[in-house]
């Protein structure tokens, strides 16, 4: 028979037992036997020659069976448990007093869960002098008993004296399996904070020995730092005035008892906290920033500083201020300045547009033109929205100067007039305005930037002259504006025809027209008016000089054909509409009914045709 036989819990053990005999199976006896710990041996099975059969009241009754080919004798034993490790004989007897036996010891084997981890909730201080619990791992229902080693960063842990320390307990459970429980305490450093930590179980099954690690575990440790660093967060690059400033601290330490402090050292602006913002910051905000951590535990402090710089711009100042005026042909000089902490850039702007760059404006020769509002704009170009800016009027002296011809004409059909005269200058010019006939007009006169500016309404029923008349201390302009009416009217013609009575001698046509006049008006002009076509007038009598023409070759070539020299007896004209485009006459005659419609062309048209 076999030392052993090895099967995993749960399973069917089969335990072989080979024996000869010369009397052949039928003189031969087969028994089994288990022995249970400190006790005799008990028989399970007897196999005799006419009868074979299980023991009853025992561990194995209903879970054995044997099965007898040739001369080996195989026990079979289902449902295997931890508590069948035991050794089982095997005993073969013939008619002969002689008898031999063999002896097999089962071992049975399962496999453990799992194992669990847990590591220590609260962070470990370097500071502790004793070692301290790191973590502990179980595992559960094996058999035989599991080994379980501890690991940090894949190398296993060995007791050492004030360093590592495992101690591990076993229990045995009512199934008769093994549950162990194991626990690692050591003396934690600043480099275990990122160490990782595990347990591995061994466990053995049949003919082998297998292993399976735990999940992973780290540990929070606990330790003073060794330098305070302090930086700008935002923004980043360099600072302005009017920026929001953030500052952050931190240290390469672990502690759980200390304060964080940011103070400006010029201000003594200070927070407990790792982040200190600023908004709207100033030039005076700059400065030297420290951060201080302290240890409350141990009263142990540790700081670092950082300087700030705010960059700044501050507004622009033109020399001469507000405004300057110079005589015209002189030259003109300004200058446009900012302090700022950086490096500046000054252009000069008039009516929006680039005039000058640097801080000095100059104009050697000033005229009227060169008057008007000028911008300075200082910027920094390395930072982009620092910008400030001034403003500076410019006045020429001198005559005035009026925009337009000297000589203005305006032609007009409306009865009343506005004129507006535009004069530059400065002073600012006086504006009159008078007739040919010396009769002074009313005026509304404003101010503009480079001048004055004023418009007279008045009215007029016939040509006449205005004059404008800028004047100031230096000078006077005039502009005379020729002022024409034109009357205008539209003739709107309604041609009645009414029934004429024919003789053989005479032809009386009674024929009435009225015409409406509609006289076109067109805007008054200022200094420059526009004037109105004369088309419509001339277009109007063409028109009517055309229909005159038509009505009398209608005539004529009626009294061709003789239809209206009394020859044919007495005729009536009946009255018709008649239009620009168609004059239509009926006649009628005394000795038919036929009624012939001539258009102006000559040709004859059907009385349902009317």
């Amino acid at each position: 028979m076999e030392d052993k036989v090895e099967v995993m819990a749960g399973e069917t053990a089969q335990i072989t037992c080979m024996f000869t005999t010369d009397e052949g199976l039928g003189g031969t006896t087969i028994q089994w036997f288990y022995v249970p710990p400190n006790k005799e041996r008990q028989r399970i099975y007897n196999k005799e020659p006419m009868h074979e059969a299980a023991e009853q009241n025992t561990l194995f009754t209903h879970r054995i069976s044997l099965n007898v080919n040739g001369t080996a004798a195989v026990l079979a034993i289902r449902d295997v448990g931890v508590r069948d490790n035991l050794e089982f004989i095997c005993v073969i007897k013939t008619l002969t007093p002689e008898e031999a036996e063999g002896r097999t010891q089962l071992q049975v084997f399962k496999s453990p869960t799992f194992p669990t981890i847990e590591a220590v909730e609260t962070g470990i201080s370097v500071n502790e002098e004793a070692p301290s619990k790191i973590g502990s791992c179980r595992v559960k229902n094996g058999y035989p008993k599991p080994n379980i080693t501890w690991y940090r960063n894949n190398m296993p842990l060995r007791n050492t004296p004030r360093e590592v320390v495992v101690t591990s307990s076993t229990t045995i459970e009512s199934s008769g399996l093994f549950s162990v429980q194991s626990e690692l305490t050591m003396k934690v450093k600043k480099e275990h904070k990122d160490a990782v930590f595990y347990c591995e179980v061994i466990y053995f099954v049949p003919g082998a020995t297998k292993m399976t690690e735990s999940q992973h575990i780290n540990i929070t440790v606990y330790y003073l730092p060794t330098e305070v660093n302090i930086w700008v967060e935002s923004p980043k690059g360099k600072i302005k005035e009017g920026d929001t400033l953030e500052l952050r601290c931190d240290n390469n330490g672990n502690y759980p008892s200390s304060i964080t402090t940011i103070k400006h050292q010029n201000s003594e602006y200070s927070v407990e906290n790792k982040t200190m913002v600023r908004t709207n910051v100033k030039r005076l905000d700059g400065g030297v920033y420290e951060c201080t951590f302290e240890e409350t535990d141990n009263f142990e402090e540790i700081s670092g500083r950082t300087k700030v710089s705010v960059n700044y711009l501050e507004s622009a100042v033109i020399t001469p201020k507000d405004s300057i005026a110079v005589m015209e042909g002189e030259e003109l000089k300004a200058s446009c300045n900012a302090l700022s902490s950086l490096q500046t850039s000054t252009t000069w702007f008039k009516n929006e547009k680039l005039v000058s760059k640097g801080n000095t404006l100059s104009v050697k020769s000033a005229t009227l033109e060169t008057a008007g509002m000028y911008k300075c704009v200082v910027t920094v170009p390395e930072m982009e929205g620092m910008k400030t800016s001034s403003t500076l009027q410019v006045n020429v002296k001198g005559s005035p100067q009026i925009l337009g011809p000297d000589v203005q004409e305006v032609e007009t059909y409306e009865t009343t007039v506005n004129l507006t005269c535009s004069a530059t200058g400065f002073p600012a010019p006086t504006i009159m305005w008078t007739t040919s006939d010396g009769k002074n007009l009313n005026a509304l006169q404003t101010e503009t930037e480079d001048g004055a500016q004023s418009v007279v309404t008045f009215k007029i029923t016939s040509n006449v002259k205005v004059f404008c008349n800028a004047s100031n201390d230096f000078g006077s302009k005039v502009v005379e504006f020729n002022i024409k009416t034109i009357v205008h009217t539209t003739p709107t013609a309604t041609t009645t025809t009414s029934t004429n009575t024919i003789t053989d001698d005479t032809v009386t046509q009674n024929t009435s027209t009225n015409y409406v006049n509609d006289p076109v008006q067109t805007p008054t002009k200022s200094p420059n008016i526009k004037k109105e076509s004369k088309g419509f007038v001339i277009a109007i009598i063409i028109i009517a000089i055309f229909l005159l023409a038509i009505l009398g070759s209608v005539l004529y070539f009626l009294y061709k054909k003789g239809r209206i020299c009394g020859r044919s007896g007495k005729q009536d004209f009946s009255k018709r509409k008649s239009s620009k485009d168609n004059i239509v006459v009926e006649m009628k005659s005394d000795n038919t009914e036929e009624a012939i419609l001539l258009g102006v062309n000559g040709e004859k048209q059907q009385p349902n045709d009317q």
